[in-house]
């Protein structure tokens, strides 16, 4: 009976590593394969966030044609790269068009998001590559989206999977996204390692 007990344990056991090891590669496979778009207002009045929105479409009208057709995450990267002085004068022209004296600055960085829930999709917290567009001091609520692959506009549950196996995205990972029942809970695990991975951060 004491071998039965000790075999069942260490199966279950390595059944668990070997899906908790499974979550840590989709974390890895998230992380590396997606890039946020992250717009900061200059404060939280009325008219600085719904210029925040201006700047965000002024951006997204520049890269979302590009950047979906574009067929990895280091290529998108690249392109972001070499469009941040240009994307930073459109910024500053949307601005400067809407009678505002802030100037915007551009970046492409890392930066630590806390868990996001769309209408169709969800992400779990954690460090990304991100598009950060800072309007002014930067004080005021942002507004984020997925800039690659293309999410950032709006997309039904099927057009999302449909977008994310294009990505590499395994069907579980799709599954824990779109908020699929069979998947929650590999989605608590995902978020709580991006939460641990912000805090280091």
């Amino acid at each position: 009976m004491k071998l039965f007990l000790k075999i069942t344990c260490t199966l279950l056991l390595l059944v668990f590593a070997f899906w908790a090891g499974s979550v840590v590669t989709d974390q890895a496979i998230l992380q590396s394969g997606v890039i946020r778009l992250h717009v900061v207002a200059d404060s939280d009045s009325p008219e600085d966030q719904s210029l925040k929105l201006k700047v965000r479409d002024a951006v997204l009208a520049k890269v979302q044609s590009v950047i979906e057709q574009l067929p990895d995450m280091e290529t998108a990267k690249n392109y972001l790269r070499e469009q941040l002085p240009e994307l930073e004068r459109i910024a500053n022209q949307t601005l400067q068009a809407a009678g505002n004296a802030c100037r915007a600055m551009v970046t492409l960085t890392k930066e630590a998001f806390p868990t996001r829930y769309y209408d169709t999709f969800r992400l779990p917290a954690g460090v990304y590559e991100s598009l950060r567009v800072t309007i002014g001091e930067g004080a005021g609520r942002n507004w984020w989206c997925v800039v690659f692959p293309g999410l950032c506009s709006d997309a039904t549950t099927e057009a999302f999977s449909d977008t994310a196996t294009d990505a590499g995205f395994s069907d579980h990972l799709t599954g824990a996204l779109t908020q699929e029942p069979a998947y929650r809970v590999r989605f608590f695990f995902l978020d709580c390692l991006g939460w641990v991975q912000n805090w280091f951060h």
